[in-house]
């Protein structure tokens, strides 16, 4: 029964490098690095609570990693539905904000970012149905 666990800790090690390539990817667009440097990242003023914000977007996925592996099973599964959701809802907003205005490398890697947690719910909720 632990299969289910190690695909959704998988996916979340997935959902990083996915958002970490996207971040890479960003930047070497041409001005991004320029309007960094202005003090703005997609249209967002740069600021202690925008760099606090990107902490937790690169932490989250790397703690439900471990937290997958580590949690008894129904809490398991409601935290991962839970934080999965949210990380697929918000990379989704993020897809269709940019999609049109972003390249193709960019844009592949925002759909990875909703892919995998929209899995993550999925195995979530099917190991519920095992059990």
């Amino acid at each position: 029964m632990e299969d289910w666990k190690t695909k959704i800790s998988v996916l979340w090690l997935i959902t990083e490098g996915a958002f970490l390539a996207h971040q890479v990817l960003a930047l070497i667009q041409p001005g991004v690095i320029a309007r960094i440097m202005a003090g703005e990242v997609e249209g967002l003023k740069i600021g202690s609570g925008l760099i606090l914000l990107f902490a937790v977007l690169f932490l989250v996925p790397l703690i439900m990693a471990f937290l997958s592996l580590t949690l008894k099973d129904s809490m398991n599964r409601w935290a991962n539905i839970t934080v999965g959701a949210v990380f697929a809802i918000l990379w989704c907003v993020d897809l269709i904000e940019v999609a049109e205005t972003t390249s193709a490398g960019v844009t592949l890697m925002i759909l990875l970012t909703v892919v995998a947690p929209a899995l993550i719910v999925w195995y979530a909720w099917r190991s519920k149905q095992k059990a």
